[in-house]
């Protein structure tokens, strides 16, 4: 590393820890009611089977149920991030999680298009409020282990997201769209943990304008505005080659299955939590890799690395396909940890900003891809779908344009 980069290094803002250090009891709050909170939301996806033969929908109506979700959940979460970067609100988290138990709620009793609309809606609402504030708590208790923290934060609702399909799988499928209901238990669960989470950061957070004083303003200057403003458009694409991609599997890989390997609906139902299983993995070993070795070689693997795994999924038979899936997940899914906390290094004292861009972005990103692939899927193929998705891994690429200094540890 050259002398100008070390010095650029030795000048950037060290993280803020807590008073007693890294406090993970308060980490794995966060990712147990991460997984909750996930596990919910996926229960949407995971019974689209079930709502497409209730409601006799087509693949086009399936994406927008996708899109109205998650772009609600895109929309809203900058602004909260924003907001409560200016004006910390503890208590939110839990707020946020009762708008999910309604959502949740009306879903299982929708009993047409614009109910389950409205239901997609409120459950993306929920993920809304949740996710920039619970990022921002998790990075004040991490005791300066950043990417560790954001990577077991991320695990949290990577696990919720592979265990939703299953229950899905082994509860809705079965008894139909009502016992969606059931769930609400786990709302009431993650509401309690969440009051007692949101006490804990009353007591501990620091004043909004000490997290943006000096240090963001001096190592901007440092990096130059274009730079950062490039690193952050780079980023964004990088999300936007990792979303797009993994909406594709998430939204459709069910039906892929389904229609090309002549398998059931609860086969397909497990095949997806064995590639969503994959998420927690690779999300672990990513913020656990990018402390170690910085954030820039973990962003170069998980985005390009996948590229020969999905150009051969399209031409697969079904047991290799269900590997393929499953290595992507894994690899793909150690890139968002090391992003977010990349580009809150870039921007010190904005974290919930930056959480909320990053995951709104994911979110609409997300939703946007469903819908799109969802009406290319209904004018061609699903097979289709998937040899195009192929190569959008090789977007990775784009990382070149990345400066080495906000990647080191």
């Amino acid at each position: 590393m050259s002398t100008e980069t070390n010095s650029l290094v030795a000048a950037a803002p060290r993280p803020a820890v807590p008073p007693h250090g890294a406090t993970f009891a308060i980490v794995f709050s966060l990712s147990f009611c991460h997984m909750l909170n996930d596990l919910m939301q996926s229960m949407l996806p995971a019974i689209y089977p079930v709502l497409k033969d209730a409601h006799r929908l087509d693949f086009g109506q399936i994406g927008l149920i996708t899109l109205a979700f998650q772009c609600t959940a895109s929309l809203f979460q900058p602004v909260v991030g924003m907001f409560t970067d200016r004006r910390p609100m503890p208590y939110s988290l839990a707020a946020g999680m009762g708008s999910t138990l309604v959502g949740l709620l009306l879903l299982s009793r929708a009993a047409d298009y614009p109910t389950i609309l409205l239901s997609a809606c409120l459950i993306g609402l929920g993920s809304a409020v949740f996710h920039p504030e619970a990022s921002r708590v998790a990075r004040l208790a991490s005791g300066g282990r950043h990417g560790l923290a954001q990577s077991l934060f991320q695990v949290g609702g990577n696990a919720g997201s592979a265990i939703g399909p299953l229950l899905a799988a082994l509860i809705v499928v079965p008894n139909g769209q009502s016992s969606v209901g059931w769930f609400s238990a786990a709302a009431f669960l993650a509401m309690a943990v969440l009051v007692a989470v949101g006490g804990w950061y009353a007591r501990n957070r620091r004043s909004p304008r000490a997290q943006a004083a000096a240090p963001a303003r001096r190592l901007s200057a440092q990096l130059g505005e274009p730079r950062v403003a490039l690193a952050l458009a780079v980023l964004v694409v990088l999300i936007f080659s990792k979303t797009f991609y993994t909406a594709s599997l998430t939204s459709y890989y069910t039906f892929y299955l389904i229609r090309r390997f002549d398998v059931d609906v609860e086969t397909a139902q497990l095949a997806l939590f064995a590639f969503l299983v994959s998420s927690p993995i690779g999300a672990l070993l990513g913020g656990w890799l990018g402390d170690r070795i910085g954030r820039l070689p973990i962003i170069w693997v998980s985005i390009l690395g996948v590229l020969p795994f999905s150009l051969a999924l399209p031409y697969a038979g079904f047991a290799t396909t269900l590997v393929l899936a499953f290595v992507i997940g894994l690899v793909m899914s150690s890139s968002f940890s090391a992003i977010l906390v990349y580009a809150q290094d870039l921007i010190p004292g904005r974290v919930g900003l930056v959480a909320g861009v990053f995951f709104g972005f994911s979110f609409g990103l997300g939703g946007i891809g469903a819908a799109a692939l969802g009406e290319l899927a209904d004018r061609t193929s699903l097979e289709t779908v998937y040899a195009i998705c192929a190569f959008l891994p090789a977007i990775g690429l784009l990382t070149i344009f990345l400066p080495r200094q906000a990647a080191a540890r």
